[in-house]
């Protein structure tokens, strides 16, 4: 399995409000940034694209060091997933999972990867998490572009 290193973010301006994701793959000396964004949407939602874009970028199943600074990313794949599609995709006090069409898309973009999920101090000079971080911004500017 080709071993590819991810970094993750997303950004909204208003949250409720416009928002972008950004994802930076890279696989030894290869470098593929992407990035997009979306009108009325919330942060935590462009957190969960950016990983789920970056996933469904990958041709093949890999290994993958996925750098993230979202603990409702970190928590919710690593934790909280199993127990919600246990319950039917209800949280533990019965309410309906928030997001619950991107926690489904994760699940199964993540299907055939091999991920290691790493937190990240966002805002640190962590520069992989600072570059996912500007194409999340790139993404809320092509957003307000497209509206």
């Amino acid at each position: 399995m080709d071993e590819i290193k991810i970094y993750t973010d997303g950004a909204c301006k208003g949250n409720p409000g416009t928002g972008g994701w950004g994802a930076i793959l890279m696989a030894g000396r290869n470098e593929k940034e992407l990035y997009g964004g979306e009108l009325n949407t919330t942060n935590n939602r462009m957190e969960l694209m950016a990983v789920i874009q970056a996933l469904n970028a990958l041709k093949r199943p890999c290994h993958i060091l996925l750098h993230t600074d979202s603990q409702y990313v970190l928590k919710g794949i690593t934790e909280w997933i199993a127990g919600w599609k246990a319950k039917g995709w209800k949280t533990a006090s019965k309410s309906p999972v928030k997001n619950v069409d991107l926690w489904q898309a994760l699940d199964q973009a993540r299907a055939v990867h091999e991920i290691e999920w790493i937190w990240v101090r966002g805002h640190s000079g962590d520069v992989g998490n600072e570059r996912a971080d500007q194409l999340a911004n790139r993404g809320v500017e092509v957003a307000r572009a497209q509206s």
